[in-house]
């Protein structure tokens, strides 16, 4: 029995090691039926071409996901994933607009930072419901930004406001699919 030494040292080392935050809250679909209930499909639409997405200071790697959401009647809306980073991780969300480009609700689906969580908190997602691409949409202005958070709230920011000009852009004028 000479490997008693192994087990302080790796239990030692284990404490060294840097913690894994990483939490996956919500998965698409799950995101898609809480913003739009009534919805019996989502459908695939293009992602931006690579003008588009210059014009709107995307990175050039910038390729969100754009889902139609349906129901009985025609369109409901838009679901669109994207990622933003945060102070050095990703942060995957879901941003759910009406038919008129309103934002209904705004979900993180994936946050891997080890701080700066909150934004996932119902509170400061709730002001984005309502924003069109006509507001302002930036942090410390029509946002309010959470103390230890600064990033994943302005980055967040960021990409909401993308969103919505990507909907100006590009969704407001798409045709409807029968």
């Amino acid at each position: 029995m000479h490997v008693r030494w192994l087990i302080p040292a790796g239990a030692g080392l284990a404490a060294l090691a840097p913690a894994a935050y990483a939490t996956q809250y919500l998965s698409v679909e799950q995101a898609g039926r809480a913003a739009f209930p009534q919805a019996t499909e989502f459908r695939a639409h293009a992602a931006p071409d690579a003008a588009t997405a210059a014009r709107l200071g995307a990175p050039p790697d910038w390729a969100p996901r754009v889902l139609e959401a349906r129901g009985a009647g025609g369109r409901l809306g838009w679901l669109i994933v994207d990622q933003v980073l945060g102070k050095s991780e990703l942060i995957r969300y879901a941003l759910a607009l009406d038919a008129a480009g309103a934002v209904r609700s705004l979900e993180v689906l994936d946050y891997r930072e080890s701080h700066g969580g909150e934004v996932r908190l119902a509170p400061w997602r709730a002001q984005f419901v309502g924003k069109t691409a006509r507001d302002p949409v930036v942090l410390n202005q029509d946002i309010r930004n959470i103390s230890g958070a600064t990033l994943s709230c302005r980055h967040l920011t960021d990409g909401v406001r993308r969103l919505l000009q990507l909907y100006n852009a590009t969704l407001r004028e798409a045709p409807e699919a029968p």
